[in-house]
């Protein structure tokens, strides 16, 4: 009997020592390590014209329009941002711009260009005097434009 348990704790104590040194098992990552989060992952929509939306709403979507017509020429004169604006889906009929030049000639200094919408005015502005482009909202005047001044009759 005596041996029978001898035989036991051999074998317990050998088993016991094949299962310490067993090489131990490599972590395996969890699926929120190895899975991007779907939220985190998308990128960012590029602005995109909100027919129903507010001035404000649509003023990035300008932005992005003056801006590409900007790298593509940056001496864009006034018919260059009515027509890049006209292409990307805005209203001809509500738009204005300033004069290219000067009453003497000379190249403006800066270039304004709007666009009606809503009932508010997305203004836009480029040119050495003004710093490059900015934009704005704004409201529409009493003269029911939103440029002051003489503006160029968009007639192409």
């Amino acid at each position: 009997m005596r041996a029978g348990w001898a035989l036991c704790l051999v074998v317990g104590l050998g088993l016991t020592g094949c299962a310490g040194s067993a090489p131990a098992a490599e972590p395996t990552p969890s699926a929120s390590a190895t899975t991007p989060a779907t939220a985190e992952a998308t990128a960012p929509t590029a602005p995109a014209l909100e027919p129903i939306g507010t001035a404000t709403d649509n003023q990035p979507f300008f932005d992005a329009v003056i801006t590409a017509a900007l790298a593509a020429d940056p001496n864009q004169g006034g018919r260059g941002y009515i027509d890049a604006l006209s292409a990307a889906g805005f209203d001809k009929a509500q738009m204005e711009v300033t004069a290219d030049t000067t009453t003497e000639g000379k190249p403006a200094d800066s270039i304004q260009f709007s666009v009606r919408f809503n009932g508010e005015c997305i203004v836009g502005q480029n040119g050495p005097s003004s710093g490059g482009y900015h934009s704005m909202v704004a409201p529409i005047l009493g003269s029911e434009t939103c440029l002051v001044g003489a503006t160029r009759q968009i007639d192409w």
